[in-house]
């Protein structure tokens, strides 16, 4: 299973609406990969506001996720941290210190845009 992205002006805006299995997070992490080189967007809104769960694979693919769009210069914000996933981040030591984050998708554009100063 894919998850979609979508594109809105210089963004990618991805809403995670299932759990995530190891094939589709290293799906994901590649599609959205290559949507920002496609696109050259500047920033990304996740959404994980669906995500009741998270497990230690899942957490450092998105970990990784972050970092690898930063290192392709898009700014990253995580919208709706259940508070399972959040404590789970944080038990395994991936804490994500220099993500902005919000409480949902609204939040998170907003965020976005004062992140990158436009």
């Amino acid at each position: 299973m894919r998850i979609p992205i979508l594109k809105l002006h210089n963004y990618l805006l991805i809403s995670i609406q299932t759990e995530l299995d190891d094939q589709t997070a290293i799906q994901f992490q590649e599609d959205l990969l290559s949507e920002i080189h496609r696109t050259e967007a500047t920033g990304v809104v996740i959404d994980l506001t669906s995500v009741d769960v998270i497990d230690s694979f899942i957490a450092k693919v998105l970990g990784d996720v972050v970092s690898m769009s930063d290192l392709m210069g898009a700014k990253v914000v995580l919208t709706g941290i259940q508070p399972a996933v959040a404590m789970t981040l944080i038990e395994l030591g991936i804490h994500l210190q220099n993500v902005p984050t919000a409480l949902d998708l609204e939040q998170g554009l907003m965020k976005l845009h004062q992140e990158l100063g436009e």
